[in-house]
């Protein structure tokens, strides 16, 4: 039965849809989830909408989430798409949203046409850059920025605003002229991650005898360049510094990355996705230096979470990250030998200072100042109570 919008409810309905999120997602993933409970505390519904094998529908700590079948896009590895149109039609019909919130802006730009049509206020969020994502798949430069241009400017106007998170993200949307852009950083769960998870033991586990330990944490597709981690490792090594590297993480590229560490015989562990986010944090507190080579991140979730836990990150400089990590890590440019080093520079600090300025980065980033950016996007303000889950449910 259709509900009308804003009927019998004390806050808002937020019906958030958003592609490529699957059970070993990491960043998206991990950013829904807190949004979805931020939403919830303050009063809010938060409804969110994303694909899978099966079909689904259940009541969660972030809220309700509707799983419709998607087709698995080629080449991703294993990333789906809410491509059936008409069903993802009628469910927005059904749920009557008083917001909606897009991750896509691709495949989902066409619900900020819905939205528009239905009178409901939309918010796109921008989760990475269009030039930057063209270009890492070898587009040339002007001509991905000539296609980022074109698929913005349609995007800023199929939205009422458009969410970046931070001010790189931004720019190319005011490069547009893009009049309805709102920044909103992401957040950090600062209890989970914190420099006490720090273990000698764990760190000899996986340095197997070697000096040093490096950790990337990151989804191993062309987009990441997942191989500037091995390279800057067989750099370092080259260089006298006795490096191991453990990888966190799943993707396409996994088996050409195995096969490469192998041929160089290079002291690599790839642990594949890590499901456990205790266990995480623990591998990131016990790493000596982490690495995030991905020149299109707009974020980079992963690399704060390793900050938190008092690790210091070298990122791309061609990346949001160093306006994220400040003088708490390194920017290197996107070659191996940037990024080693970026790598000795950081550990010629001291271990106590170094990673005591990485956490007091990080805690300029919680969840709550996140959430209340992004309800400020959506004109949101905090109910005066929570929505208990058995509310939520009703």
């Amino acid at each position: 039965m259709r509900t009308e919008p804003g009927a019998g409810r004390a806050g808002l309905r937020i019906v958030r849809l958003a592609n490529f999120v699957t059970p070993t997602s990491g960043g998206l993933r991990t950013a829904l989830g807190r949004l979805g409970r931020g939403y919830l505390a303050a009063g809010h519904e938060p409804v969110l909408v994303v694909p899978g094998d099966v079909a689904s529908d259940h009541h969660t700590e972030q809220g309700r989430v509707v799983t419709l079948p998607g087709p698995v896009l080629p080449g991703t590895g294993g990333y789906r798409v809410l491509a059936d149109r008409r069903r993802v039609r009628r469910l927005l019909e059904d749920l009557a949203p008083d917001r909606i919130e897009v991750s896509d802006r691709t495949t989902l730009r066409w619900t900020g046409g819905w939205a528009r049509r239905a009178r409901v206020p939309s918010v796109m969020v921008s989760h990475e850059t269009a030039d930057g994502v063209l270009r890492t798949w070898g587009v040339p430069p002007a001509v991905a920025a000539r296609a980022a241009d074109r698929l913005n400017r349609r995007t800023a106007w199929a939205f009422a605003r458009i969410v970046c998170t931070t001010e790189w993200a931004e720019r190319e949307f005011v490069r547009i002229g893009a009049r309805n852009v709102v920044r909103a950083p992401l957040g950090v769960d600062l209890e989970r991650c914190r420099p006490g998870r720090r273990s000698t033991v764990l760190r000899a586990r996986y340095a197997d005898g070697e000096r040093v330990l490096l950790l990337l944490c990151s989804r191993l597709s062309v987009e990441k360049r997942p191989g500037t981690a091995l390279d800057a490792l067989e750099e370092l090594r080259g260089t006298g510094v006795a490096a191991a590297l453990v990888v966190a993480g799943d993707g396409p590229l996994r088996g050409a990355l195995e096969r490469r560490a192998r041929e160089r015989r290079l002291p690599v562990r790839f642990l594949g996705h890590v499901a456990d986010r205790e266990a995480l944090a623990d591998l990131q507190a016990s790493a000596d230096v982490c690495l995030a080579p991905g020149p299109a991140e707009t974020f980079g979730l992963s690399a704060l979470e390793a900050l938190a836990c008092g690790t210091p990150v070298v990122v791309s400089a061609s990346s949001a990250l160093p306006e994220v990590v400040g003088t708490a890590g390194a920017a290197a440019v996107d070659t191996p030998g940037a990024f080693a080093a970026g790598v000795r520079g950081l550990l010629a600090v001291p271990e106590e200072v170094r990673r005591r300025a990485a956490r007091a980065r990080a805690e300029g980033f919680s969840w709550d100042r996140a959430v209340t950016a992004f309800l400020h996007a959506h004109d949101a303000l905090p109910t005066a109570r929570p929505l208990a889950p058995e509310e939520a449910r009703r």
